[in-house]
């Protein structure tokens, strides 16, 4: 959840879902004509294990709920899966899904720009996306963060269309 002003990188590709919150750049943020698209406390974070200090503060300010690695290791993928939905549901139609391939454990996922070790294995990521098929309030979804020219033999893009195919419902039976 960076800014121009919080990136230590000042790359954009860390800036969407801050600017869909309102922070940031007006020309992200009042894209559309409005500001902001959703409102932080119908949004949930999951699998945190990497966050720069400064989005680290933005984050715990925001009303964003985060859930860390350490949490989800602690409370298990099906009870946070149930909280979050719950929460982005709430007050809303249903939920929109953002999925960064660097959320599963690079062992998983390897073709992404930043690899971060202790994330979600293949089974956790499958469940968190039968939950949401199993949820019927998912509105929509995107797949993001794979990196083709880092992957080895195509094995994060298989995974994301695996999990693309389990969020919207696909099942071993």
């Amino acid at each position: 959840m960076n800014t121009p002003e919080t990136s230590p990188s000042g790359n954009i590709h860390g800036m969407p879902f801050a600017a869909i919150l309102g922070q940031g750049a007006e020309e992200l943020t009042h894209l559309s004509g409005f500001s902001p698209k959703v409102h932080a406390e119908d949004c949930v974070l999951i699998g945190a294990r990497s966050v720069d200090p400064d989005e680290a503060i933005a984050l715990k300010k925001s009303g964003v709920r985060v859930v860390t690695m350490r949490e989800l290791d602690e409370r298990g993928m099906n009870a946070v899966m149930d909280e979050a939905m719950w929460l982005a549901s709430r007050n809303t139609a249903g939920f929109h899904v953002t999925m960064d391939m660097d959320f599963v454990d690079p062992d998983y996922a390897p073709g992404v720009g930043t690899p971060v070790p202790g994330g979600p294995t293949y089974r956790e990521s499958h469940l968190a996306m039968e939950k949401i098929a199993d949820s019927g309030k998912m509105l929509s979804f995107e797949l993001t963060e794979i990196n083709p020219v880092l992957d080895n033999a195509n094995r994060t893009a298989e995974l994301g269309v695996q999990l693309i195919l389990s969020a919207f419902g696909k099942k071993i039976m």
